[in-house]
């Protein structure tokens, strides 16, 4: 028994999509350090198109979920800082194999005007897991903040 895949109708033309009001924040520079007495420091640095960059910090002590922890709270410290009104917790971030890949996946809580959002990003580690999470953050936000316009 096989799978028939059908041709599908398009969702819609191009001029009929809406337009997001901001463009996306993307990854501009990322430093992560590891101390001697076992601290962990994550820097993320975003930049969209016509706006000034915007920085996140956060550090923790040092373990293998600690660093994905850390890395995706700089980022989401970073990313509010850029989408006025849109506050955001980090819920959780996990590794996984799938597909014979590493994933990172990451849980957030968003508010955005008094509505609670749950918003999940994922994306396969291509250089480290801490930069992944990083990565994961940016995914499971864009969309969200995309819509958000810049006072």
């Amino acid at each position: 028994m096989g799978i028939n895949v059908m041709p599908s109708e398009p969702c819609g033309t191009p001029e009929s999509a809406p337009a997001a009001a901001e463009p996306r924040l993307i990854l501009s520079d990322y430093r992560f350090t590891r101390t001697p007495a076992g601290v962990c420091r994550a820097e993320v640095v975003l930049t969209a198109q016509g706006r000034e960059p915007v920085r996140g910090c956060a550090e923790a002590s040092a373990s293998a979920a600690g660093e994905l922890r850390v890395a995706a709270e700089a980022a989401l410290r970073a990313i509010e800082c850029s989408c006025n009104g849109v506050r955001l917790e980090l819920l959780g971030v996990k590794c996984m194999r799938a597909f014979d890949a590493m994933l990172v996946i990451v849980a957030v809580a968003a508010r955005r005007n008094d509505t609670p959002l749950r918003l999940l990003g994922c994306v396969q580690m291509h250089d480290t897991l801490d930069r992944a999470a990083v990565l994961a953050a940016l995914d499971a936000t864009n969309r969200v903040c995309a819509l958000v316009p810049t006072q």
